[in-house]
């Protein structure tokens, strides 16, 4: 059943003293969450009636500042989140962890566009940018009609062209809302042309009409090719005054200005469908999967056992084919940011060439580093990568440039896929957060639902290792033949998770609930010129977290990481886990609900519940090192 929100008022703030007084309506996670930065944020937002745009520098948070704005007018909702068609399930999972009142009824993710059903009784629509096309008459008619009071524009920057039917689709709901949070980690303050639609959506005629606009700010000049004459309108002019106007209704912050404020490290899981048929293809592996996990037992032939060894590689590779797709398009989507220097992990060949594929279709420089790269030839290419701006991805095979090697000048890590070691994992983070980062690092993990993904997420968040019975006597005399330590580790562990009738009950089926507290080196403090004192950071923690369990994990390290034990240690986060009674039928029901966007087999509802419980409640994950 949907929940009731409580009635907060939404008298328009005329100064930050009456704004800051509203954001105790806030729900008490959330509040005590936001750093100070964000919290200006807000107060820039609600001192404007909730009209504005927030350009934060990626990975600062503009989301849960989007959310936050959007709470304090929940009396006027219905609200409208459009975003790229990969950020769709994030936002559910951000909706959903900081605003405890929402049901998994109150939220509609518009599949396709004739999916119109539920758009009418939904508190919280979310939309991706891919379905607004000349052909989707229906669904533009049901979102005009609707008349949404509150909109938030995920990458804003997506309604730069005037002649995009996306743009042209968007303006009017935008301006016919009370509040509309337009979010950009882009606003091309050096190409006036591509600001126009986003501050016209926000305030009609506000900077003139365009031709007015254009000529001023745009430097338009009439061009001449051949016998027609066209304005040309990429030029720039009066940028001082432009940025001055734009100062009263965007507010932007680089990680340079907030430094001080941000953990060393920011893990987020960016959960995604699959396409229909290439779900329906894994749904068949796994389908084989549960058949050979439920004759695993202690009567198993070794031959039984190679089967299944080589079945989980090869669902491993099968879901890099299947998720290949949606990793290129948030490559893609991620260098949208101009400036933004990151690197792409992956194992298999296939993902490497479709990350290769994705720097290639944009046109932007890129370094690739795997098993056949000589290592004469990578120090070169890491040497290209740290000093020339214009090389804006490095593509990394895990285990070929996940050790060794130095790419501080990235300030984002996306993983494509995952690995069954933990150590690997962190190995790989550390290319970029180690000795010489002087900036937080974003640490992005692309998971494929209904995939091996989910398997893999949740062991390499496991709290302990869980070594299943039936394999011990198995592992040790197969071990010679296998030599795979980590796929042994993983079958372990995954026969934990074959379903039984005892999963039956719901407050069974959430099995997945605890996370080490993990304590990480700072390494930007190792460059800061204040004292060892003012040094250490706060820690920010929820403070529910009374259900976590009381011990920590220190990260040690081998190697060159032992040179730096004398950084500053800070906690990342304490992250509350637990499911508690009366969220569990909840998650089960919404994990349901789900269960029909991508084909995966009922009885892994299991492994979908586990993973989508609180594990997609964290922004900031943790992974056991």
């Amino acid at each position: 059943m949907a929940s009731t929100f409580k009635e907060t008022p939404t008298l328009e703030a005329s100064c930050s003293e009456n704004v800051d007084a509203k954001l105790t309506f806030l729900p008490e996670r959330l509040r005590k969450k936001l750093l100070p930065f964000q919290e200006k944020g807000i107060i820039f937002a609600l001192q404007r009636s909730g009209r504005c745009m927030i350009a934060d520098e990626m990975g600062l948070g503009k989301t849960i500042q989007a959310i936050a704005i959007s709470y304090y007018y929940k009396n006027e909702w219905p609200l409208l989140i459009v975003v790229p068609s990969s950020l769709r399930y994030p936002w559910v999972d951000e909706m959903e962890k900081w605003i405890p009142e929402l049901s998994p009824d109150d939220i509609s993710i518009i599949q396709n566009k004739t999916d119109t059903g539920r758009i009418s009784t939904s508190k919280v629509t979310i939309l991706g940018y891919g379905l607004l096309t000349s052909d989707a008459q229906t669904l533009v008619d049901t979102l005009y009609r609707q008349n949404f009071k509150v909109v938030v524009i995920d990458e804003s920057h997506y309604m730069k062209s005037r002649n995009a039917t996306r743009s042209k689709i968007l303006l009017p709901i935008v301006q016919k809302a009370l509040r509309a949070i337009l979010l950009t980690g882009t606003p091309a303050l050096g190409r006036p042309e591509e600001l126009f639609m986003q501050i016209e959506a926000l305030f009609p005629k506000r900077f003139g009409t365009w031709n007015q606009y254009a000529k001023k700010y745009c430097n338009a000049r009439v061009r001449f090719f051949g016998k027609r004459t066209q304005w040309d309108c990429r030029g720039a002019s009066n940028l001082e005054e432009l940025h001055q106007l734009l100062s009263e209704i965007m507010i932007r912050r680089l990680k340079n200005d907030v430094l001080t404020q941000l953990p060393p490290k920011v893990r987020q899981r960016i959960p995604f469908d699959l396409p229909q048929a290439a779900a329906k293809n894994l749904n068949t592996t796994f389908a084989e999967w549960e058949r050979l996990m439920r004759n695993l037992n202690s009567d198993a032939t070794e031959s039984h056992f190679s089967q299944v060894m080589n079945l989980i590689t090869r669902m491993y590779k099968e879901t890099a084919i299947a998720k290949a797709g949606a990793v290129k398009d948030y490559i893609k989507m991620m260098l949208e940011n101009d400036k933004l220097k990151f690197l792409v992990f992956a194992h298999h060949l296939s993902m490497l060439q479709a990350c290769t594929e994705a720097a290639i279709e944009n046109k932007v420089r890129y370094i690739r580093i795997d098993g056949s790269v000589p290592s004469a030839e990578r120090i070169h290419l890491v040497n290209q990568f740290q000093k020339d701006p214009d090389t804006r991805v490095a593509i990394l095979s895990i285990q070929a440039a996940g050790q060794g090697l130095t790419f501080t000048a990235a300030t984002h890590v996306v993983f494509a896929e995952l690995y069954w070691d933990p150590g690997h994992i962190k190995q790989a983070e550390d290319r970029a957060h180690r000795i010489g980062q002087c900036s937080s690092v974003n640490i992005h993990f692309l998971i494929a639902k209904g995939t091996m993904d989910t398997l893999m997420w949740a062991m390499l968040n496991r709290k302990a290792k869980v070594t299943g019975s039936t394999l011990n006597g198995k592992k040790e005399k197969m071990q010679a033949e296998e030599g795979d330590k980590e796929k042994w580790d993983f079958l372990s562990f995954a026969e934990t998770w074959t379903p039984n009738e005892s999963l039956e009950d719901p407050k069974n089926e959430l099995l997945f609930t605890h996370f080490e507290k993990e304590r990480q080196h700072d390494i930007r403090s190792f460059f800061s010129p204040k004292s060892s004192t003012e040094k250490k950071r706060k820690i920010f923690s929820c403070n529910e977290s009374s259900h976590n369990d009381s011990e920590s994990s220190e990260v040690t390290k081998e190697g060159a990481e032992k040179s730096s034990e004398n950084l500053d240690f800070t906690s990342i986060s304490d992250v509350d886990t637990i499911c508690h009674e009366s969220s569990c039928e909840r998650e089960a029901k919404r994990a349901r609900s789900m269960s029909g966007s991508t084909p995966v087999s009922s009885k892994l509802l299991t492994l979908l519940l586990a993973d989508e419980m609180e594990l997609m409640h964290l922004l900031y994950a943790q992974i056991i090192c």
